[in-house]
């Protein structure tokens, strides 16, 4: 069973273990989602953490950012390593011209749905190598869209991305899912978090909404009472964690 992780140290542990467990399991597209404000500001950070792991294992590891300009910036801060670093290619390089048949495991750092597409042909070229997604952002309404051509994106390839981690704090809990184990809504408590409920889908949106008002006061679910404010120790800590990362 898991552990609630109350700190975004604990988190990335926990993520890492289950990207790793995900991949043993046979899971090519996988992806760590933390939704916590400003997290994309530490995508070089958490993609040396887990380059670092994989890299230990004997895997021959390839970075990838979005743009030439975070590439650089990796290579500079991080010195010499042993796993390569790159960029998902520009108007001027193609994806085909950044994978190397040496390479055995991509690692793409925050993507967004500026690079899908160079994302989606990635995982094309890829084949048989896994491909983890860390904490992505490739479904942008804004850029993505909303009409047929968005559907097929989907469907054809966001959908199939498998969320091996995925962390989001609420105003009364969080939501968790740490490969193997399903969905899970845990609640914050006096003594700390407490499971919930698990789920076999991703709860959102007004499914969420009147799921944790179930959980949280059952009165206001059916329409009487009015919900409970609780601390949010949780954002407090995973604020803190960010702050010490960019120092």
């Amino acid at each position: 069973m898991n552990t609630f992780p109350e700190t975004l140290d604990a988190a990335v542990e926990q993520a890492k273990a289950a990207a790793q467990r995900a991949i043993a399991d046979g899971y090519k597209l996988v992806q760590v989602e933390l939704v916590v404000p400003e997290i994309a500001l530490q995508s070089e950070a958490l993609a040396l953490e887990f380059a670092q792991l994989f890299a230990t294992t004997g895997s021959r590891v390839k970075v990838m950012f979005p743009d030439t300009g975070a590439s650089a910036l990796a290579k500079r801060n991080w010195g010499e390593q042993p796993f390569a670093v790159t960029d998902l290619g520009s108007r001027f390089t193609s994806i085909e011209t950044q994978i190397a048949e040496e390479d055995e495991i991509f690692i793409v750092a925050c993507p967004s749905a500026v690079e899908v597409e160079r994302v989606e042909k990635l995982s094309q070229l890829a084949g048989d190598r896994p491909v983890l997604f860390l904490i992505p952002q490739l479904e942008d309404v804004a850029v993505v869209g909303i009409g047929l051509a968005a559907r097929q994106l989907r469907d054809r390839f966001i959908k199939n991305i498998y969320s091996c981690y995925y962390l989001r704090p609420l105003e009364e809990g969080a939501i968790l899912r740490c490969h193997p184990s399903p969905w899970q809504i845990w609640l914050e408590q006096e003594s700390g978090y407490e499971l919930a409920t698990e789920l076999t889908t991703k709860p959102m949106g007004e499914d969420l909404e009147r799921l944790m008002i179930g959980l949280t006061n059952p009165q206001a679910a059916d329409g009487d009472g009015k919900p409970s404010q609780k601390k949010t120790s949780l954002l407090s800590n995973l604020q803190k964690f960010l702050n010490a990362l960019s120092q």
